[in-house]
């Protein structure tokens, strides 16, 4: 008896169309020789960062859109799930744009929505206030550690996170 499920399963191999090796141009050795991935790369992102604050301006809409929408409604799963996905994304893309500060005002949000196990016990006010110093922040050019009010303002932000959640610690996931 066969240990592979899928020996006698009729199958197709599939070729590809188009040869990738074909779009590549191959680099002689004198100038592979010179070549500097590293500064290419850094070439690359400096063009790229004209782009920065309209991509950072961008993700704050729509974080300021969810929050809009789920402050007027109850605050459910479905347009908090909106919510939790702007400011995930602005965690992840915040350093590499330039906004390292707001970069931890959202993941600290990220904390709260991830350490409550309960979408009630999700204070509104506090999450306002992220959300909040998110706009703000990216609008007043608050975005790295030489901004005094915005270092001290994220600070506040993790500290009362934290009173928040050593006040429902019995609640609270253990993921």
């Amino acid at each position: 008896m066969s240990t592979d499920p899928f020996e006698d399963e009729p199958s197709e191999t599939i070729t590809p169309p188009d040869d990738l090796r074909k779009k590549v141009r191959v680099m002689s050795k004198k100038e592979a020789a010179k070549f500097d991935p590293i500064a290419a790369a850094e070439a690359a992102l400096e063009r790229l960062s004209q782009n920065f604050d309209n991509w950072m301006n961008s993700e704050n809409e729509t974080l300021q859109e969810a929050w809009s929408a789920s402050a007027k409604l109850e605050l459910t799963k479905t347009n908090l799930d909106a919510v939790y996905q702007a400011t995930h994304n602005i965690k992840g893309q915040a350093e590499t744009l330039g906004y390292p500060l707001v970069g931890r005002v959202a993941a600290n949000l990220c904390y709260l929505f991830e350490k409550l196990p309960d979408d009630e016990k999700l204070p509104r006010m506090l999450v306002d206030q992220h959300v909040s110093a998110v706009r703000a922040m990216i609008a007043e050019g608050a975005n790295d550690e030489q901004n005094e009010l915005g270092v001290n303002l994220v600070k506040r932000l993790e500290e009362v996170t934290d009173d928040y959640l050593a006040q429902h610690q019995g609640e609270i996931s253990k993921d």
